[in-house]
């Protein structure tokens, strides 16, 4: 009797223990999740999102490895409502509740926003979109804010001359307003603290600056003849001879046309207040975002006496102090350009 009794007890021992054991098994399939790749991966969670679509994503990226498991750990913790919208990233190995925790805590991690230099706000409206939520008219509609604007000491037309070419970064969800001011200020940031001075000497405002760093831009190829050039215009300003720039005619095709193209004479008589052939001083507004390059070149132009350049062919210009000299070095180039012409026109018809 005592010895059935004791194989009784046995087994209900055992059969404890494995109970005990299954559960370990399966509180531990719940928690972890492995999932096969290595570094990190990011999702993007948009607001409104039922908890399926979430674990969706999750397994589509490859983040979550049994969709079931988030599933019944979000059933025992009671966080599957809680999760928040943003941009996540997840390290390899990460388990189910830290990855339920970090949705349920918002725990975002910020994206990039990369503002190109030398672009018009249509072009940059829509890079900045490529890793925002927000619509590449979201970001135009806050650049045309004229009470954002107006903060700025400007229009509407010119905000965009503040918009300081670099990497930012913000959060996914961050509206395009938020950015539109973030971005400039950081271009009056930097105004102060490295332009204002030389700024000041040269009796040039903010928006001189933006707009005659915006002509440099276009103008210089090479990084290095931004000052250069910064002084033939400078020089012009000066002794009250007109800037006759041709970016800014290249500005006015690209508002008419949607898109740069070799210019021709009748260009420079198209009637028009950014045509700097016709009116002097500075155009009314920035033609583009200038790079800091740029903007550091409007207030430290080169001292010299040159009033004229023109391309060599080469990427870089040629300077001249009389315009005998420059009509000279003018036809140079404009020789160079038709026999390139001829010689493309050539090969194409051989091939």
């Amino acid at each position: 009797m005592r010895r059935k009794v004791l194989i009784a007890q046995i087994v209900l021992v055992l059969t404890a223990g494995g109970m005990a054991l299954l559960g370990v098994a399966a509180w531990v399939t719940v928690w972890s999740n492995t999932p096969d790749f290595e570094g990190s991966r990011t999702v993007r969670i948009p607001p409104g999102s039922e908890f399926e679509a979430v674990v969706d994503s999750l397994h589509a990226n490859g983040i979550l490895r049994r969709a079931g498991t988030l599933r019944l750990m979000a059933r025992a913790t009671g966080w599957g409502d809680q999760v928040k919208a943003g941009h996540y990233t997840f390290p390899a190995g990460v388990s189910n509740y830290d990855m339920l925790s970090v949705l349920r805590r918002g725990l975002q991690e910020p994206v990039r926003l990369t503002i190109p230099p030398g672009v018009r706000p249509e072009v940059a409206a829509a890079v900045a979109a490529r890793n925002m939520f927000f619509s590449p008219d979201d970001f135009s509609a806050a650049l045309a804010d004229t009470q954002l604007a107006a903060a700025f000491g400007t229009d509407a037309a010119g905000l965009f001359g503040y918009m300081l070419p670099e990497t930012y970064h913000f959060y996914w969800l961050s509206g395009a307003e938020r950015a539109v001011r973030t971005i400039t200020e950081t271009f009056d940031a930097f105004f102060e603290r490295e332009l204002r001075a030389g700024a000041d000497s040269l009796g040039l405002s903010k928006r001189d600056v933006a707009t005659l760093a915006s002509i440099i831009e276009w103008e210089a190829l090479r990084p290095e003849e931004k000052p250069m050039i910064a002084g033939v215009y400078h020089n012009r300003l000066r002794i009250g001879m007109k800037l006759d720039a041709d970016p800014t005619i290249q500005y006015i095709i690209l508002q008419r046309e949607g898109s740069k193209r070799r210019l021709l004479y009748s260009d420079y008589r198209i009637p028009h207040p950014f045509n700097t052939y016709l009116h002097g001083g500075l155009p009314p507004a920035p033609l583009n975002n200038p790079s800091a390059s740029s903007l550091r070149a409007a207030v430290a132009p080169v001292r010299h006496d040159f009033l004229y350049f023109v391309a060599t062919g080469d990427g870089t210009h040629h300077f001249s102090r009389t315009l005998t000299e420059h009509l000279r070095a003018a036809r140079r180039y404009h020789a160079l350009m038709r026999q390139r012409r001829a010689e493309q026109a050539a090969a194409e018809g051989e091939g």
